[in-house]
This record gives C-alpha cells, structure tokens and sequence, in this order.
C-alpha cells in the first residue's frame, strides 16, 4: 500500500500541530514551521505514539526553500495526500487608522501572498485525488482587526476561487471555520481572557479532519 503523505504549513504548535498529531497514526506527516524546538516536540509526541514526521524548519515565505521541499517530497514520494495550510501572521489588532505598517505588509506576504505561491506549487503533488484546506475565521471585518481580517479574507476568497476550478476535477479543496481554541494566535487577540472554556485543538482537528478521513 502507498504511504499516505500529510504536509502541514504552520505544524509547530496549536491547530498545525494538533491536525499532524491526528493525521499521524495514518500519514507520514511533513511539519514545516520556522520554530525548530517546537517542531522537535511535536516529532517525539508523533514518534512516541508510532508514527513518522519529517521535519522542515524553514519561513513558509522563503519561496526557494518551499520550492525546494516540494520537489524533494515528488522525489521521494511522487505527491501529497493532504495538505492544511495552517501558517499565519496576526498582526496586533486595533484601528485601522493607525495599523503598523511592518505588520500590514507581514500580514499580506504570509496570508496572501505566500498562500499564492504555495497553490501552485502544491497542486500538482495533490494531483487529482489529494486534498488541501484552508481555515477561515470569524474575525474578518470587525472592528480593530484589520490587517489581520483583510490580509485573512484575501487569503479565503482564493481559496474559494481555487475550490470552485477543482470541483469537478480535483483536487478537494476545503475552507473550515475552526471554533474558538485557546492558541497563541488567539491569546495574541484577547490577552487575559478565560481560556478554560475554548474548544481543544486536538477536539477541532479530530472534527475538521472526520471527512477527509472517512474516504
């Protein structure tokens, strides 16, 4: 039987990790993200339980190094099964008036363009059958969030574009709106807040994940 293949962009900590930790006992998970101690923490949560990662410390931003990875995952395993994009810069929030200029171009290299370049790198090892998702959030166009909702909105509306080209032909392209979860994203957001009452990651990723793993 082939071995299934699972790249996560952004597989260091909260949803990324929890989607590599679920995909584990059925894929070789490829974990990319720029924190190399998280990565390795993951890599003994994935190896402890059986399973198999091969990890990426690199930028997601750097398109050399992404194009490198991809060639070398066709290489070795001639494509992806399942890819989430899970990477992403959240800027501070506040009003628009006075938004960062740094955060707002961070914000549009990692949530847009980045996202650009790595579709069409990604979809020729997705192929026909293989899946790709993305994750929406709420937050676009409410008050003080606005590099971050506009970068994130940007990001999702071509992701939906890719979805409706792939329809009929494939790949699977799904966008998911991931409940509240207590990540680090999140807490950059609302500092102080109770975050005994936020769904666990490893709950959303087992909920999100349930079609794909069910084909």
């Amino acid at each position: 039987m082939d071995q299934k293949i699972a790249l996560i962009t952004g597989a260091s900590r909260g949803l990324g990790a929890a989607l590599a930790e679920a995909l584990a006992p059925s894929h070789h998970i490829i974990a990319v993200a720029r924190t190399t101690g998280a990565l390795e923490e993951l890599d003994d949560r994935i190896k402890a339980r059986g399973g198999q990662t091969t990890l990426a410390p690199m930028d997601v931003n750097n398109t050399d190094a992404m194009a490198h990875l991809c060639l070398s995952i066709f290489d070795r395993w001639g494509k992806v099964d399942f890819w989430a994009h899970t990477a992403v810069h959240a800027a501070p929030i506040g009003p628009a008036a006075t938004m960062d200029e740094k955060d707002w171009e961070k914000s549009i290299q990692l949530n847009v363009k980045t996202a650009g370049t790595l579709i069409p790198y990604l979809s020729p090892l997705l192929g026909l059958n293989g899946w790709a998702m993305f994750f929406d959030d709420t937050h676009s166009g409410k008050k003080f969030f606005g590099a971050y909702g506009a970068s994130k909105a940007a990001q999702i509306a071509l992701a939906q574009s890719w979805a409706k080209e792939c329809e009929n032909t494939g790949p699977v392209v799904k966008i998911m709106t991931p409940p509240a979860m207590p990540t680090a994203t999140r807490a950059r957001f609302f500092p102080g807040e109770d975050r005994s009452c936020l769904n666990a990651p490893s709950d959303v990723a087992a909920t999100l994940l349930q079609e794909y793993l069910a084909n």
